[in-house]
């Protein structure tokens, strides 16, 4: 008997969600841990700060997640954010101005990523050498525009995104609406399908090349819509502020259940993985643990969150 599209929809979801449940009771306790340390979290001012300090990793993770959901991965994310935070500082006090800053960053990123895309796309090269190269590339390019942290951010621009209002939330509300509308257009529909089995995507009509280059380019923006929130959280533009996001990114996507091998895991399992780091570091803060010892747990409970579920997996089986 076949399964109506409806009852196939369910069963695909309840397969990517599948293993999450445990990721969100603990992002639901650690949430609850941080607002009995700072209650201060519930006010308009917290809750604004908070989600500043949770937006930009939240970013980047979704940039890491889209490609590896379709088989690919990027060590060029921290030099990107760099890339987007210098280009804003040093244009912003220029003829352009900050709408065309904006546009200069958006370009950059999209172009970036789609060169990247188009390079793993159409000559066949694994993505993390492409973008293990493109990294040193755009990092010496972020160097170039800007060779020491400095630069111009109008500080009406950082009050509107930065300020003790909760503008980060509501570009994070935006960010996940655009990533759905995406999920509805023929590209994102061959996303998954071009991450699970690239050669039965390519049979049924996915152009799949066409979607890898559209994912580079997306994560691209992404990227350097992070380092322009930063540049505007910060004041100003640093060259290598986005060095730790790369391996942040992999670490936020992984506790979400994103697999490396494209297919597998969901969007709102990466946001899940980033609000968790976030809350994480916020906790061990409150909780006076010294920054070493703060590294030391997360690489801990993030080596914990990917093994509990997979030993669960292999010896429940």
């Amino acid at each position: 008997m076949s399964r109506s599209p409806r009852s196939l929809y369910g069963a695909v979801q309840r397969g990517r969600n599948r293993g999450l449940g445990g990721l969100y009771l603990l992002v639901a306790a650690l949430l609850l841990v941080y607002v009995w340390l700072f209650p201060g979290v519930l006010g308009l001012s917290g809750f604004s700060k908070f989600t500043q300090n949770w937006l930009p990793l939240a970013l980047v993770t979704m940039a890491q997640a889209l490609l590896m959901l379709n088989g690919g991965i990027s060590l060029a994310i921290g030099p990107m954010v760099s890339l987007g935070a210098v280009i804003a500082a040093t244009s912003m006090a220029g003829p352009l101005g900050v709408p065309g800053a904006i546009l200069l960053v958006v370009l950059a990123g999209l172009g970036i990523g789609a060169v990247f895309g188009a390079i793993v796309a159409l000559f066949r090269l694994p993505a993390i050498i492409v973008t293990l190269a493109g990294s040193f590339i755009v990092g010496g390019g972020a160097l170039l525009v800007l060779p020491r942290p400095g630069g111009f951010i109008p500080a009406w621009f950082s009050d509107a995104l930065a300020g003790h209002q909760p503008t980060a939330f509501a570009v994070l509300l935006l960010v996940v609406a655009g990533w759905k509308l995406f999920l509805a257009t023929p590209l994102g529909l061959g996303l998954y399908a071009a991450g699970d089995n690239p050669l039965g995507a390519f049979r049924s009509g996915v152009p799949v090349e066409r979607v890898r280059i559209m994912a580079f380019a997306l994560s691209g923006l992404l990227t350097a819509l992070a380092g322009l929130f930063v540049a505007a959280q910060t004041g100003s533009g640093d060259p290598v502020i986005g060095t730790p996001m790369t391996l942040n990114s992999i670490a936020g996507a992984v506790l979400g259940g994103v697999g490396f091998l494209g297919g597998h895991g969901t969007m709102r399992g990466a946001l899940a993985g980033s609000l968790l780091l976030t809350v994480m570091i916020n906790v061990m803060f409150f909780l006076g643990f010294p920054p070493v010892a703060q590294y030391v747990a997360q690489g801990l409970i993030i080596v914990g969150a990917v093994a509990v579920p997979e030993l669960l997996a292999r010896y429940g089986a």
